[in-house]
C-alpha cells in the first residue's frame, strides 16, 4: 500500500539539470543569483540522508583523532529525518556517539520543570534517547531558571561552548519569519545566547506543540546569531513549499536583520539543503529563463508569459517582440516566430480552463472544456479533510454541481474534534441540560451526571490536559451538526453526507498517528459504494497541521489499490484537487477555473458561516488573522482579478482546480 503518493505530485516537471548540474561551470551559471551554496534534492529524505552522512563522517573523523564532535542541534520537524538516519546508522552501522557533545539551540521560556513540550525532550525523542551519547555531554538552556539569573546563565552557556573548542556543526531549520534558532527579525549579527521575545508567527507555529496559543510560552532562550555563525560548518534545512518564500529571501536576498537567516551569507562554510518544493521560488527553478537556456513545455511557457504580463503591466495579447527580448524570453520568439503566436497560444490555453460547468456541459462539444460532457448526470464525491474544508475551498462549485443535476456526495474524513473550543462544549451542555429541565423535569440521570462530570473536568482542566473521550465525542458531534446544516443549505441530501472518522486522527492530540490500512479501507469502501465519475480532494498539502496531506494520501492510496485491481468505475473517473483553506493554485497550474457570481459568493459565505465553531474562537486558525470565509473570498476574487488582468473576462470570483492523474 502506497501511503505517500501526495509527495510524488509534481505540478511543474523541473528539469534535473536546473537542480543537478553536470559540472562546475553549469552550476556557476545556474546559481549566479544565489549567495549561499545551495543543494536541491528531489525529496526531503534524500537531503536529510546526505546531511546525516556528512555528520556521521565528521563524528568518525573526530573519533580517530581522539577529539569531541560538538553539535548544535535544532528541534522541530525539519531535522527529524536527519535524526532518523543517524539513529539508523547507530543501530545498523555501529556509529557511536560517545565522543559527541550536543548543545540545544534553544529552549522555550518559561517552562514547567516537568514540561513534556520542551525542545530538549523533542531532541531526546528524535535522537538522544536512541544513541549511546553520554548524558553528561548534552547541554541545554534551562527554561525553568529565575528571570534575574538568565543573563549570567547565558554567559556561562557561551563559555561552556567555548570550553569544548566551539561548535563543529550547527544544524538549523528556517522559521516562518526567516529566524534561525529563535533569532527573530531584528536580531543583530553579533548577538549571543540570550532571552528573546517570540514573534507572533513563531508562537503560532509553536502552538502546535502546546495545544493553544494561550498555552505557548512567550519567550525563548536561544543561541545568538554570532554563536551559530561561530560554528565551523552550518547546515540550514528547509522542506516543503511553505518554506519556499523564506528560502529565496535567505539565498538570493540582501543581508538584513529582518531575515536573520540571510546572515548565513557571511559564513564561509554554510550550506543550504532543500527539496524541490522549498526551492520552488529560487530563480533557477521558478524563472530558469533568467539564468540559462530552457527546456520549454506548456506550463513553463504559461508561467513565463504570466510573469511577463505582471512585469510589464500588459494583458497577454498586447505583449510585443520587444517585451520578450528585453526580459530574457527571446528563446520563445525563436521557437514560435513572433510574440503574437505565443500570445495566442497562451491566451487560448487559459481561456479553455474557464468553465461554468464543473461537471461537464451535457449535449455540448467538450473538446476544449476541462470536464467531459458524458456521462450525465455524474456521481461526485467531495472529500473534505475537516468538516468545513469542502465549503471553504469549493463551496461555489459544490452548489453549481448540485444545481446542474449531479449526484453529489460529501465525505468528511476526520471528526475535527480537537479544533473545537471548550466554550462551545459548555454552550451545548447548557442547552442539553436546559432541555432536560424544561421537557423532562431533569429526570434523565445520564444527562444530569454527564453534565456535572464534564463541567467539573473543564473547570479543573489545566494547560496541556487532554480532553476526555466524552468531550471529544461532543466536539465531534458539534462539527457533524454544522456540516449537516451546511449540506442541507446546499441541497445535498443528508444520506449523501458521509462521516468517515478516519482512525489516524483520533488521538485527542495535535500529533496524529501515521496513516494505516484501516484509514485507506474506509475511504476505499466509500469509493466502491458510490463508484464516482468525479472525485475532489484537498490539494493544499502545505497546511500547517498536516491533516490535509494525510487525508489526501488516504484517498490516493485507496484509488491506487482500486487501480491495481482494475476497478471499472475508475476508468471513467477524473480526480480534481482543490485549494482555498490555506493557499490558492498558481495560475500556471490551473486546469479548471469555475467562475462564481456575486450571489453564489454570498451563498458560499453563508455555507462557511454554518460552521459556527470555526469562527473567532476556533483553536487552530493559523497565522492568518482573517477568518476562513474572508480568506476564501479574497483568494477567489484574487484568482478572478488575475485572469482579468491577463485580458480574459472579468468575474466576481473563481475557484480553481488541478487534475490528479493516478500514477
Amino acid at each position: 500500500m502506497k501511503t505517500n503518493l501526495s509527495s510524488q505530485i509534481t505540478l511543474n516537471r523541473v528539469s534535473p539539470r536546473y537542480y543537478r548540474p553536470e559540472n562546475a561551470f553549469e552550476r556557476s551559471v545556474l546559481t549566479r543569483l544565489e549567495k549561499v551554496p545551495t543543494d536541491i534534492y528531489e525529496t526531503p529524505e534524500e537531503g536529510a540522508d546526505q546531511i546525516a552522512r556528512d555528520i556521521a563522517q565528521l563524528i568518525r573523523d573526530k573519533q580517530k583523532a581522539g577529539r569531541f564532535c560538538v553539535l548544535a542541534l535544532a528541534g522541530g520537524n525539519s531535522p527529524r529525518n536527519v535524526y532518523a538516519h543517524l539513529v539508523r546508522m547507530h543501530q545498523e552501522e555501529g556509529l557511536s556517539f560517545r565522543n559527541v557533545v550536543v548543545f540545544n539551540l534553544y529552549e522555550y521560556y518559561p517552562l514547567a520543570p516537568d514540561a513534556a513540550t520542551s525542545n530538549l525532550n523533542a531532541l531526546k525523542e528524535m535522537l538522544l534517547d536512541h544513541v549511546d551519547i553520554d548524558k553528561q555531554n548534552v547541554f541545554s538552556p534551562d527554561g525553568t531558571i529565575a528571570k534575574d539569573t538568565i543573563f549570567e546563565y547565558c554567559r556561562l552557556y557561551e563559555q561552556r561552548i567555548e570550553s569544548f573548542g566551539g561548535l563543529d556543526v550547527a544544524l538549523l531549520g528556517i522559521g516562518r519569519v526567516g529566524n534561525i534558532g529563535f533569532n527573530e527579525p531584528g536580531s543583530r549579527l553579533n548577538s549571543t545566547t540570550r532571552l528573546i521575545l517570540l514573534d507572533s508567527d513563531s508562537r503560532n507555529d509553536a502552538a502546535k506543540l502546546f495545544g493553544t496559543i494561550d498555552n505557548t510560552p512567550v519567550s525563548s532562550i536561544t543561541m545568538g546569531v554570532s554563536t551559530i555563525l561561530g560554528a565551523k560548518k552550518v547546515y540550514l534545512m528547509a522542506w516543503g513549499e511553505e518554506k519556499a518564500k523564506m528560502v529565496k529571501e535567505c539565498v538570493e536576498g540582501n543581508i538584513t536583520d529582518t531575515i536573520p537567516a540571510s546572515y548565513l551569507q557571511t559564513h564561509n562554510n554554510a550550506h543550504i539543503v532543500i527539496d524541490l518544493s522549498a526551492a520552488s521560488n529560487l530563480t533557477r527553478i521558478q524563472r530558469p529563463w533568467l539564468v540559462t537556456s530552457c527546456e520549454w513545455n506548456d506550463k513553463l511557457i504559461r508561467s513565463a508569459i504570466v510573469w511577463l504580463c505582471q512585469l510589464t503591466g500588459k494583458p497577454i495579447l498586447k505583449l510585443t517582440n520587444k517585451d520578450y527580448n528585453e526580459n530574457g524570453l527571446s528563446e520563445l520568439l525563436a521557437l514560435y516566430g513572433s510574440a503574437y503566436n505565443v500570445n495566442i497560444k497562451i491566451f487560448n490555453d487559459l481561456q479553455h480552463t474557464i468553465t461554468g460547468w464543473p461537471g461537464g456541459k451535457p449535449n455540448a462539444d467538450d473538446t476544449y472544456r476541462p470536464e467531459r460532457a458524458k456521462p450525465f448526470p455524474k456521481r461526485v464525491v467531495v472529500f473534505s479533510p475537516h468538516p468545513d474544508d469542502d465549503v471553504i475551498s469549493m463551496g461555489g462549485t459544490i452548489r453549481r454541481l448540485v444545481e446542474q443535476g449531479h449526484d453529489v456526495h460529501v465525505a468528511y474524513e476526520t471528526s475535527g474534534n480537537i479544533a473545537v473550543g471548550d466554550e462551545e462544549v459548555v454552550r451545548f451542555l447548557h442547552f442539553i441540560n436546559g432541555f432536560n429541565q424544561l421537557f423532562n423535569n431533569s429526570a434523565d440521570q445520564v444527562i444530569n451526571e454527564k453534565y456535572a462530570e464534564i463541567r467539573k473536568f473543564l473547570r479543573e482542566k489545566k494547560d496541556g490536559d487532554m480532553d476526555t473521550r466524552d468531550i471529544l465525542t461532543i466536539k465531534g458531534l458539534i462539527r457533524r451538526g454544522e456540516a449537516r446544516t451546511a449540506c442541507t443549505y446546499n441541497n445535498i441530501p443528508l444520506d449523501h453526507c458521509h462521516f468517515l472518522d478516519l482512525p489516524f486522527y483520533e488521538t485527542g492530540k495535535i500529533k496524529k498517528n501515521p496513516i494505516s490500512e484501516a484509514d485507506v479501507e474506509i475511504v476505499r469502501n466509500l469509493l466502491r459504494e458510490v463508484k464516482p465519475h468525479q472525485v475532489f480532494v484537498a490539494g493544499d498539502l502545505a497546511d500547517p497541521h498536516g491533516t490535509h496531506r494525510v487525508c489526501t494520501d488516504a484517498v490516493f492510496a485507496a484509488i491506487d489499490l482500486e487501480k491495481e485491481e482494475g476497478a471499472e468505475w475508475l476508468k471513467d473517473c477524473r480526480i480534481w484537487m482543490y485549494r482555498g483553506a490555506w493557499a490558492e493554485w498558481e495560475i500556471e497550474n490551473i486546469e479548471m477555473a469555475v467562475p462564481i457570481s456575486p450571489e453564489e459568493l454570498r451563498a458560499k459565505r453563508n455555507s462557511i458561516l454554518k460552521h459556527q465553531s470555526q469562527m473567532e474562537s476556533a483553536p487552530f486558525l493559523g497565522n492568518d488573522e482573517r477568518l476562513f470565509w474572508q480568506r476564501s473570498e479574497d483568494r477567489n476574487r484574487g484568482t478572478a482579478n488575475l485572469y482579468n488582468s491577463l485580458g480574459l473576462a472579468s468575474y466576481e470570483a473563481m475557484e480553481a482546480f488541478v487534475e490528479y492523474i493516478p500514477l
